[in-house]
């Protein structure tokens, strides 16, 4: 289904909420325009994304598309609660925006209608089709996600409020956790099935595989150290400076896309998607040529010969699928 759905490529909002740097709201506006352009039908925000900034960008820029034709993801877990004495500060999670709300971690029933119906009104629309309950990392926050957020949306996916619901996280043990404990249709995962990560082909994509679980696979680029043909030393990895023997690996790995008239970009975006589980991957985008650089990139051929040398480099395990030779241009990122 989701496979058919979503796409092969989504756009991620955590950049329309000013990630790192500031983005106005013409150039989010414009990087959601040139997402649809290029076939992208799947759009993922959260409230955490820019203090609600980039719901709020988000449902602005889609309001005169089809909705029907349209899949919005938002995420619950984070409620956002006024904060006057943050306006004249900045908040300190990553975004260029100012502390005028502070998150307050929720993963109570009551916690999860209030925040889908702030995000609900952020968005401007009157529904949202996937809902992700988001990071519950602590194991009291695991716990009480999977007893009381997971059947309060299970219950708003029975009342077709929302049409499908699951996690959203970036451990993959920890969704492997929630996947066995809980009836979820999809999980989001981020970073932790890339070029130089595949820790997931440990616990979660096997059982994802088995239980009919989608997984939408996030942060393919590692958060940067992925995202340039050429790696360079202090590149991040996740979100912090990466280490000399993870920017070599990722250097040995451009040097055999080389070879093979490839980008590193482009194997990072298209590995996730030879396993079967994975059904899309979701790619955060601040311009028009960011979202254009990677569409390209999505549909570009790679050669089956490239995999094989990534494996016998030891880039990638030898257990993890390879994606099928796809032509050149052959269908737009979010084709089905």
């Amino acid at each position: 289904m989701f496979g058919n759905q979503l796409g092969r490529m989504g756009l991620g909002g955590a950049p329309l909420g000013n990630l790192f740097a500031e983005v106005s709201d013409a150039g989010a506006t414009a990087t959601v325009d040139a997402a649809w352009d290029a076939g992208v039908r799947y759009f993922d925000t959260a409230p955490h994304y820019g203090l609600g900034l980039s719901e709020r960008r988000l449902g602005e820029a889609l309001r005169h598309r089809p909705r029907d034709e349209t899949w919005i993801s938002t995420k619950v877990g984070r409620l956002l609660v006024a904060d006057p004495t943050g306006a004249a500060r900045t908040d300190t999670e990553g975004f260029a925006v100012p502390a005028a709300w502070r998150r307050v971690w929720d993963f109570s029933a009551e916690g999860v209608r209030r925040s889908l119906d702030d995000s609900l009104e952020r968005l401007g629309t009157d529904r949202v089709d996937i809902v992700y309950i988001h990071d519950p990392d602590a194991p009291a926050q695991r716990e009480q996600a999977a007893r009381e957020a997971f059947p309060t949306l299970a219950r708003l996916r029975e009342e077709k409020v929302v049409s499908a619901i699951g996690y959203g996280m970036n451990h993959s043990d920890a969704l492997a956790w929630l996947v066995g404990a809980t009836d979820p249709d999809l999980v989001l995962l981020a970073g932790r099935y890339s070029l130089l990560d595949q820790g997931a082909l440990d616990d979660l994509l096997p059982l994802c595989e088995r239980r009919g679980v989608a997984v939408v696979a996030a942060g393919v680029f590692n958060s940067g150290l992925l995202a340039t043909d050429r790696p360079r030393p202090g590149a991040t990895f996740d979100y912090r400076p990466a280490g000399a023997e993870l920017v070599e690996r990722a250097q040995r790995a451009a040097g055999i896309c080389e070879a093979h008239g490839v980008t590193l970009p482009a194997a990072a975006i298209q590995f996730p998607l030879g396993h079967p589980a994975v059904v899309n991957v979701t790619l955060g985008c601040r311009s028009p040529a960011e979202v254009e650089r990677n569409a390209r990139l999505a549909t570009t051929e790679l050669p089956a010969g490239l995999w094989e040398d990534l494996r016998t480099a030891g880039i990638i395990r030898g257990d993890a699928p390879s994606p099928e030779p796809r032509a050149s241009g052959a269908g737009a990122p979010g084709a089905t």
